[in-house]
């Protein structure tokens, strides 16, 4: 029997699957903003907190019974001071493990946007100076600053990531920290000047993910429309548009199949719910060529449910989906998404993934 994590606003909660029934809880009345299960020691890496105040990492070696406090990544401190105000880490938006051979590696991606790597399993992190000193082209969406929300490790490659900012393009590394290029060829803007519309610092992805089996394959739901890249990232194919709506937050990729990716469409950056308040997951099967919308088992047309970037998963095998949405609504499916179980009375969720 599988498990899942869900991270909510007001604590970690653990599901097993098929049976959608919780197993434990930990954090509760705080807000767990990102999740890592490490599959190289079994260890259970959980971010909490945000704003201001800053934010915390624990790390769980014993199955999620017990947490121990980490050390959290920190932008430094003549950046946190009263004159540099505003780019103190406000919450950790991502996390994930190095390879198997990197024994201690692993990567955060901050808000603002910073990304971090501590190679000694959380004991000490470095800031990449590299991308931070491109943040100045970076003009954020949705929040006050810039945000590094999606971080994918090459499986065939230590060192070798991409990285997606919002509003700051998608950036590419073979040595991890030292260099980026930028990988948005294909995408476009469609707020901006015609002579901007290219300008990789312009993208806004709203999610980047791949697929396992076929690393270079890379998945991108775009503020302006959904993409594919076969080439990791050296460019990218809109896709066909998804009826009723091309604009979401949240993607996952099939993690044996480099043709099967699924979305959840909203109805516009302006209307954030479901088109006609009806749930709706839009399956592809052929690299994007079309789309189909899967439904049997989700709310609607008085719903209201918006599934955030981190909030969408599949399992190993590709069977089980599952995906969490602003009104504490868990939906999952036993069979790629044809038909979805429901629960409710969660606090709003910000992430979902599965565990073992």
């Amino acid at each position: 029997m599988s498990q899942f994590l869900i991270a909510t606003r007001k604590g970690l909660f653990v599901f097993s699957a098929p049976t959608v029934a919780v197993c434990r809880s930990a954090f509760l009345g705080d807000p767990v903003t990102a999740v890592l299960p490490d599959s190289r020691d079994g260890a259970l890496w959980v971010a909490v907190g945000r704003g201001r105040g800053g934010s915390k990492l624990f790390c769980s070696r014993n199955a999620g019974e017990t947490f121990v406090e980490a050390t959290a990544p920190r932008h430094p401190e003549e950046r946190e001071s009263a004159s540099a105000r505003g780019v103190a880490t406000e919450q950790i938006w991502s996390l994930e493990a190095g390879l198997a051979q990197e024994a201690g590696v692993l990567y955060a991606g901050t808000l603002p946007g910073g990304l971090f790597r501590t190679q000694d399993s959380a004991d000490s992190w470095q800031l990449c100076g590299a991308l931070w000193e491109l943040r100045a082209r970076w003009s954020g969406s949705g929040h006050e600053h810039p945000g590094l929300h999606s971080i994918s490790v090459d499986p065939r490659a230590p060192k070798t990531l991409s990285i997606a900012v919002s509003r700051g393009g998608i950036w590419h590394s073979d040595d991890a920290f030292e260099t980026f290029e930028p990988r948005t060829t294909g995408m476009f803007a469609s707020d901006v000047p015609a002579a901007q519309k290219a300008d990789p610092a312009n993208q806004d992805p709203h999610r980047l993910v791949r697929c396992a089996a076929a690393p270079d394959v890379l998945w991108c739901q775009h503020h302006d429309g959904v993409y594919r890249s076969a080439d990791a990232g050296r460019s990218w194919r809109a896709l066909a548009t998804i009826e009723p709506s091309s604009f979401g937050y949240a993607v996952a990729a099939h993690p044996q199949d480099p043709l099967t990716a699924w979305f959840v469409p909203l109805e516009s950056d302006s209307r954030r719910m479901p088109v006609g308040g009806k749930v709706v997951v839009a399956r592809t099967r052929d690299g994007g060529e079309s789309f189909e919308l899967l439904s049997k088992g989700l709310p609607g047309p008085d719903a209201f449910d918006v599934v955030y970037r981190h909030a969408l998963d599949v399992s190993p095998d590709g069977k089980t989906v599952v995906m969490g949405s602003t009104t504490g609504s868990l939906f999952v499916s036993n069979d790629g998404g044809e038909s979805w179980q429901s629960m409710h009375h969660l606090p709003p969720i910000s992430a979902v993934r599965f565990w073992h």
